[in-house]
Formats: C-alpha cells, sequence, structure tokens
C-alpha cells in the first residue's frame, strides 16, 4: 500500500504545547504515523506519513479536536505519495521556534507578507517581470547543500549554512534588491515566509513569499523554471516535479548529499559513508 506524506505548518500562539505534546504523541502512535511534528509557542511544523486512512484521520483530528480549540481550523497539508514510509519513528518535539531565525519579534500571524500563488510566479517568470514591469528575482532561502540539489533558474542564493544568517545576509545585500520584486521561496513555505516578514520589516518593498513553497510549486504548474530536484528532510531525500522520489540519496554518516553518479564512487557505501566522509578521502584531504 503507498504511504501518504503530510506537511504543513501555521504560525499562531500556542499557550499549552507543554500539555500537548504527550496527547498528540498518543493519538500519532495509535493512527500508525511516524514523522516529526515540532510545536512551539509561535506555531506548528510537521512532516508525517502512514497509511491513506490514517493521513486523512490526522487531518481532521490536527482541525477539529476540542484540544486544539480551532487554531488549526484553517491549517493546510501539502500532500505526496511515496511506495513505502520515509520515516522510521514518531516524534513530537518541543522548539522555541519552528524555524529558527532568532528574531523573536517576528510573529507572521499578526501579518503574513503579501504571498504570491504558483501560477503567478510561473507567468512573471514566462514573461519576464511581475505586472507592473518590475524584475523578478526569486530568492532561495534555504540551505546551500540544499539549494544544490536544485533550484529555480538564476534565483538568488547566498550560500547561507542556517537560516539564523538571513537577516545579516540580507542587510549585506539589499542594495542590490532594491527596485526589483523579491520572492522568497523555501521547500514548503515556512522559511520564506520569516524571510519576507523579516524584508518588509526592515523596509524592503514590493516583497513576496511564495505560497506553499516548492513542493506548491510542483503541485500547481510542476517543474517551470525550476532546474533539479527538491531536497526534503524525510528518506526519500530529494523529489523531481511530479513529486516523486528520486535516486538521489543522504549520507547515512555526514549527511551530505549524494548524487547517483557520487553512488557508483567505490567510496560509497549505503549506510555508512560516502566520498565526501570516506576515511581514504579524508586522509588525501589531511595529506594536502
Amino acid at each position: 500500500m503507498s504511504t501518504v506524506n503530510l506537511a504543513a505548518y501555521q504560525f499562531a500562539t500556542l499557550d499549552a504545547i507543554h500539555a500537548w505534546r504527550p496527547l498528540v504523541t498518543e493519538r500519532c502512535n495509535a493512527l500508525g504515523l511516524r514523522g516529526t511534528i515540532l510545536l512551539a509557542p509561535e506555531g506548528i511544523n510537521l512532516f508525517v506519513a502512514g497509511t491513506p486512512e490514517s493521513a486523512r484521520a490526522f487531518i481532521d483530528y490536527i482541525r477539529h479536536d476540542p484540544l486544539f480549540e480551532g487554531k488549526f481550523a484553517a491549517l493546510q497539508f501539502k500532500e505526496s505519495i511515496s511506495p513505502t514510509q520515509p520515516f522510521r519513528r514518531m516524534l513530537v518535539k518541543l522548539k522555541r521556534e519552528i524555524i529558527t531565525m532568532k528574531k523573536p519579534a517576528i510573529r507572521p500571524e499578526e501579518g503574513r507578507a503579501p504571498a504570491v500563488d504558483a501560477a503567478t510566479v510561473k507567468r512573471w517568470l514566462d514573461c519576464g517581470h511581475d505586472d507592473a514591469g518590475r524584475p523578478v528575482v526569486m530568492l532561495d532561502t534555504r540551505n546551500a547543500f540544499e539549494v544544490d540539489v536544485g533550484t529555480f533558474e538564476n534565483a538568488i542564493d547566498y550560500r547561507i549554512t542556517k537560516f539564523s544568517e538571513f537577516p545579516d545576509v540580507i542587510e549585506a545585500h539589499r542594495a542590490e534588491l532594491e527596485d526589483k520584486t523579491i520572492v522568497s521561496f523555501c521547500t514548503g513555505g515556512i522559511r520564506c515566509e520569516k524571510a519576507a516578514i523579516h524584508m518588509k520589516e526592515v523596509g524592503m518593498e514590493h516583497v513576496y513569499q511564495l505560497e506553499g513553497g516548492i513542493l506548491k510549486y510542483f503541485e500547481e504548474v510542476g517543474g517551470s523554471h525550476y532546474r533539479g530536484e527538491c531536497f526534503v528532510f524525510d528518506y526519500r531525500t530529494a523529489l523531481n516535479p511530479q513529486l516523486e522520489p528520486t535516486a538521489t540519496a543522504q549520507c547515512f554518516g555526514c549527511r551530505a548529499v549524494v548524487t547517483p553518479e557520487a553512488q557508483r564512487s567505490p567510496l560509497y557505501t549505503p549506510g555508512k559513508t560516502c566520498p565526501a566522509c570516506h576515511p581514504e578521502r579524508v586522509r588525501e584531504q589531511v595529506a594536502l
């Protein structure tokens, strides 16, 4: 039986996450789900997978169970299908932020940055400008190793290693973004939403977030203007524009992304090492 993968997030002030944690864990285990749910004072972020029946039951639970007091009634889920379960266990974690930027003044629930849907972004990229004639800049807010798996054509990539670097990077480069329409994007929408809000707060105009991120773009318009695959944080590693798992893997030892070409290397052993961390390669680098 195929596995349904669910991804969703929502910014909302949550005061009872410590009380929710055991109850949510119990319900997910009862449904046979696996994955990760993050609960923080600023909201929820989740990636879970299970049978079609358990996925439907989970969506109904999150949206309608009295425990959540209606906070997630409008929670939107992104769905994809995989032939096997991509997660090993079910975890419900408590965090300070559901995506770490270290900017606690940002409260997306109090006012989102303007969002633009996939069809509009595709139309802008087809034309080379937005509806007002301004040049459109696609701004990748993901970490560098994710970008290397795939991104939009001509997207700006500041090679950040963690999202908390984003505010400083934007401040260093904001002059080159003036008078352009900026569309921030990420895998599923959470990072680009925070990024867009930050850019608006520091006075940058014409800023949008890509609604639903890359995965929603794939779902609605396919891979137009996108090159490569989309890295995902589960055992599928990467999805193509048809939302299908690809041959790209992630090294169990060092977590580096391993392309199909690199997997043919004698230094690649699934579940152990890859060309980036194999002892022979490490010794060569030390010798240099």
